[in-house]
């Protein structure tokens, strides 16, 4: 998520089942109208800080997070509170009679959460019970990576991988190393956007190199 701070300009952002559990990096994306999060590890509802200040964010998709807790009305009414000029949140239409609820029964944010440390790049969730919450399967995971991975693939004019293929390696890969997997394909996904005919050109040959050197190292491997 942290490509973020490089594309102030980006209108959609779809980071759902990613890991992700800071929003810092979206707070320079003024022209951001839509932002997909379900299914993180965003732990606290004062992540809600970096979005204040997005004047055009319509929708916003938080739901199955840590910081939806327990009680939907009260996370529902914060989440107005704060965002006032949302449209849509969870895939539900915002009501008027809901942003003059919400001034009553929200809460106002005023400033940002308040980290934990963060060891081997990997940061700790705020509550373990949350994280074990939001926590997805390995078939979950695997699926959505699976299809970020065909979704660069395709950009490329590549076939997409087999499943087989794909999980043959997934499993071995610890939960960092599969988030900043994550990461990364989706940086490159967001990054692809910006680039012309011959940018992709470009990147089409240098990951065409990158696959002959791996299948080469495959080869001599076996």
């Amino acid at each position: 998520i942290s490509v973020c701070r490089d594309l102030p300009n980006i209108e959609v952002i779809t980071f759902s089942v990613n890991g992700i559990s800071d929003l810092e990096p979206l707070n320079q994306c003024q022209n951001l109208s839509e932002l997909y999060l379900r299914k993180n590890n965003i732990a606290s509802l004062n992540e809600l800080f970096y979005l204040k200040n997005l004047p055009r964010l319509r929708v916003l998709w938080l739901s199955e997070n840590p910081c939806c807790g327990s009680d939907p009305h009260r996370y529902r009414m914060t989440v107005l509170r704060n965002l006032p000029s949302l449209q849509k949140l969870d895939n539900q239409a915002v009501t008027e009679e809901e942003l003059s609820q919400a001034l009553v029964d929200g809460e106002e944010i005023t400033a940002p959460p308040v980290r934990r440390s963060v060891e081997n790049g990997c940061p700790e969730s705020a509550e373990s019970s949350a994280a074990d919450a939001t926590k997805e399967t390995e078939s979950e995971l695997l699926n959505f990576s699976l299809e970020e991975t065909n979704k660069i693939r395709e950009e490329l004019g590549m076939k997409p991988v087999p499943r087989d293929k794909f999980s043959s390696f997934s499993p071995r890969e610890t939960d960092c190393n599969r988030k900043k997997r994550n990461n990364v394909l989706n940086a490159i996904l967001l990054l692809m956007k910006e680039l012309d005919a011959e940018g992709l050109e470009i990147v089409q040959q240098t990951v065409g190199r990158r696959l002959q050197a791996f299948r080469k190292k495959e080869l001599q491997e076996e």
